[in-house]
């Protein structure tokens, strides 16, 4: 079923890149005496983004399409001679599928088609290159299409060096990033153990002291402390590292954040195979800490979370219907989206001021 519908797809998009050469090039023929106007320059590459959308390129490419070069131009004049191309073979296509259909119609109902009865080693002959012309169409399809995509990659996409000068800085910045994020995660389970378990344990040794000296009721208050202090410690071990990830999964592991939350959370982890261990991990943490943030800032009555594999990796979305106004550079927020930008990720946060707040994560898995 995938495969038919991106079967579609390619034939929609060649069919319809067929379409906008004719127009590229009407357009091309009617602006070439004012070739020097800033506003063509400015059509020419909104027309060319259409198009990196059409083929769906990649954002460096959307991005390269600012500025006042001439690119766009030449990329819209000589695409016209491949979206010819991609008619005529959608044309062919079309052309045979009738042809085929009009034939099988006449000889299902007796009649002659062209001339020609059914006959066994004919109607043989003409499945054998019917079946051979229509692979040989389909190619050509997929073939155009990827001319298309290689032709605008080259004439639209970034300069090579500069791409790569761009991805250095990326690369740079991603690692200072996750420097800076284990550096406050530490800082974090630090204040966690001094302020709540150390404190605790401290209690507890006194208590404990006090009941040595015989007073026994005490015992019972310091059995108390102990349970309390268990809990917080393994509160703190599974903010550094659940346990269950590893063992049960990603989806057992966000039950038992639903579970720890204090408010309903909806968890919807639809995961054909497990992903690898940084992307798991990764999808973990932004769960657990958008719960969190939701839990104890929004007022949040409701949060529901969805996993799912799209695209070759895993979407991660987090919603909650408090009052939003979330500040994505906030500490917990900045933490995760430079942990999601380590594994070349996007991180996105929508909280309009009334809610609800979304957020997202795409985490590759390749």
């Amino acid at each position: 079923m995938r495969l038919a519908a991106e079967g579609l797809r390619l034939l929609g998009a060649v069919a319809l890149g067929a379409l906008t050469a004719l127009a590229g090039l009407v357009f091309l023929l009617l602006v070439l005496p004012f070739l020097g106007n800033p506003n063509v320059g400015a059509t020419a590459r909104r027309l060319a983004r259409l198009e990196a959308r059409r083929l769906r390129l990649d954002r460096a490419t959307l991005d390269a399409l600012t500025g006042d070069d001439n690119r766009p131009l030449g990329y819209l004049a000589a695409r016209a001679g491949l979206g010819v191309l991609g008619g005529l073979v959608i044309v062919v296509l079309v052309y045979g599928v009738g042809t085929g259909a009009g034939l099988a119609a006449a000889w299902v109902r007796g009649e002659p088609f062209d001339g020609m009865r059914p006959t066994v080693p004919l109607a043989a002959y003409l499945l054998v290159v019917g079946i051979l012309v229509l692979f040989l169409v389909l190619s050509g399809v997929a073939g155009v299409h990827a001319l298309e995509r290689r032709l605008a990659t080259r004439m639209l996409g970034p300069d090579p060096t500069e791409a790569l000068r761009h991805r250095i800085a990326e690369l740079a910045e991603s690692r200072a990033g996750v420097v800076t994020a284990v550096d406050a995660e530490r800082r974090r389970i630090e204040r966690d153990l001094h302020d709540g378990l150390q404190q605790r344990l401290v209690a507890l040794s006194m208590l404990v002291g006090r009941a040595k000296r015989g007073r026994a009721e005490l015992l019972e208050q310091a059995h108390l402390e102990a349970q309390q202090a268990l809990a917080e410690l393994r509160e703190v071990a599974w903010r550094v590292y659940p346990s269950g990830l590893d063992s049960l999964g990603l989806g057992e592991a966000l039950a038992g954040v639903a579970e720890r939350a204090g408010v309903p959370v909806k968890v919807t982890c639809d995961l054909p195979r497990r992903p690898p261990t940084a992307v798991e991990t990764a999808a973990y943490f932004v769960v657990c800490e958008a719960v969190t943030n939701a839990a104890k800032h929004a007022g949040a009555g409701l949060i529901t979370v969805e996993v799912r594999e799209r695209d070759g990796g895993v979407d991660v979305r987090v919603r909650d219907d408090g009052p939003g106004g979330a500040d994505p550079a906030g500490g917990g927020l900045s933490g995760l989206a430079r942990r999601v930008a380590a594994l070349d990720g996007r991180f996105e946060v929508d909280s309009p001021p009334g809610g609800p707040t979304t957020i997202v994560a795409v985490l590759p898995c390749g």
